[in-house]
């Protein structure tokens, strides 16, 4: 992933924080670091112990106000001090006016100042989840994500198993693509995997023997979403004579993407296998253990019960000596 300049951030946000450019144009090719932002707190005092100079510098009317206050000897001082650290940017909310000689020091540190006519808590509001979104680690996976019942399934597989078949059939059936063949994955929050498509082939699939086709154009805007959490990864494999499968779902297998702990479905494919009802089940089932009840777990204890109860009578009948 490029690194997010501030030349960048103004083109993405410009309508979002309703941003005007002030200060020195040299400043927008210096690069964001960090998802923070936060204001320079005791900086503008004169301490700078602990300055987290790498942090977005935002000014509120607290700030700016203060800084209005100090004479001019002393508040060129400051603002020198506060420039000549390597900080991102400087960005004043509520549309105020700046600090006399604030802006001619900026130009000469180089500094960019944005100047936003947001209240200062709602501009934390729309940058906080940008600035995460753009910071959030990403990786791409190799497969088709696909909203089934509102469950995101990631199809996994062999080159050629079926994957785009498979979700198209899903398709068919009223359920929606997200991505085939290349899925862009995002972490977002501590467990939350975000699955979307590449810009370019959004929304298109490739299906051997037949080539390119646009899901989008043939079954409908609402066969097509943007993005979709992944909760479950099916893994479609050949199947094989002896191969070993789970067969009571007591035992979930799982896998890690982007450190995230996600549940996984090794699916075995042989001819007349129907994969399209397999996966409706795989994402009902889910739905049903997400809400608290786990088929495998509740047939298990029904099995222990009636054993144990078959025990019990054994035991009496074995203890009535009379």
């Amino acid at each position: 992933m490029p690194p997010l300049t501030i030349g960048s951030f103004i083109e993405r946000t410009k309508d979002l924080l309703e941003l005007e450019v002030l200060g020195s144009p040299d400043g927008l090719a210096r690069e964001v670091p960090t998802a923070d932002a936060s204001g320079p707190g005791l900086v503008l005092a004169g301490y700078t112990g602990r300055f987290v100079h790498q942090r977005l510098q935002v000014l509120g009317e607290t700030e700016v106000s203060y800084l209005r206050s100090l004479d001019a000897e002393a508040r060129a001082r400051i603002l020198d001090t506060f420039m000549r650290y390597p900080i991102p940017c400087v960005m004043v909310t509520k549309g105020l006016e700046l600090p006399e000689g604030m802006e001619a020091i900026a130009r000469q540190h180089g500094v960019t100042i944005l100047r936003s006519q947001l209240k200062t808590q709602e501009f934390y509001k729309r940058i906080t989840p940008f600035l995460e979104d753009a910071f959030a680690p990403s990786t791409s996976l190799h497969g088709s994500l696909a909203d089934v019942y509102g469950v995101g399934l990631l199809f996994t597989g062999a080159s050629g198993i079926g994957k785009s078949e498979c979700v198209l059939d899903l398709v068919e059936r009223g359920h929606r693509l997200v991505a085939d063949d290349l899925v862009i994955t995002r972490k977002k929050g501590h467990d939350i995997v975000i699955g979307s498509g590449h810009p370019l082939q959004r929304h298109f699939m490739e299906i051997r023997g037949v080539g390119l086709i646009d899901v989008k154009a043939i079954f409908g805007i609402r066969a097509v979403r943007q993005q979709k959490r992944i909760e479950v990864v099916v893994v479609l494999t050949k199947w094989e004579e002896g191969m070993v499968v789970e067969r009571t779902g007591l035992e979930v297998d799982t896998t890690e993407i982007l450190g995230v702990t996600v549940p996984r479905i090794h699916v075995p494919l042989n001819p007349g296998k129907n994969i399209t009802v397999i996966a409706e089940v795989i994402a009902m089932n889910h739905l049903q253990r997400y809400s608290g009840e786990d088929p495998a777990q509740a047939f298990n204890e029904r099995l222990k019960g009636h054993l144990q109860k078959k025990a019990d009578v054994q035991r009496y009948l074995l203890d009535d000596d009379e």
